[in-house]
This record gives structure tokens, sequence and C-alpha cells, in this order.
């Protein structure tokens, strides 16, 4: 017969592994609405229309959409794609 205190560290293991995602999971998403907001705040201040940053930046536009809402995470290389057409610093976009 087994007995459930055979289990409980790996009750509290795998209760720390859902913990640890889950936090993992909320900082991914509040860095990406950061930057995403940061994006479309320095866009909007050049007057430039999503459709035109997607073009000079060759992401697709409704993509460049999804990542100005923090919905997807923007690698470092789009990043700095994204400053050098706004002509801001990559530090700017990054909170």
């Amino acid at each position: 017969m087994i007995n459930n205190e055979d289990y409980s560290p790996w009750i509290k293991i795998l209760q720390f592994l859902i913990v640890l995602y889950l936090w993992s999971s909320t900082m991914n998403t509040e860095l990406a609405l950061s930057i995403g907001s940061k994006i479309r705040e320095a866009r909007k201040n050049q007057s430039v229309s999503q459709e035109q940053l997607a073009l000079l930046t060759t992401i697709d536009r409704s993509y460049l959409g999804r990542i100005e809402r923090g919905e997807v995470s923007v690698t470092v290389e789009k990043l700095a794609q994204i400053a050098h057409v706004l002509n801001v610093d990559i530090n700017n976009l990054i909170p």
C-alpha cells in the first residue's frame, strides 16, 4: 500500500514549479506590455503609422500590432530595427 506521505516531497516540488511558471509568464507579459507601449508611443510621436513602420522594418503589420499590444514578445533584432527606423535609442524602448 502506498502512503500519501511518499508523495509529499513531489507534490511540493510540483507546486513550486507551477508557481514559478505562473510568475515567469506574468513577468514576461508585463515586460511585453511595457515594451509594446513604448514602441507605440515612439511611433506616434514620430507620426508614423503601423503600416509605415511595418513596411520599413519588414514586420507584418498585424504582428507589429500584437507587439504593441504586448501579446507577443519582440526579439532583440526586431526591437533594434524598430528603434533604428524610429530614430530612437533602443534603451528608450526598454523599461
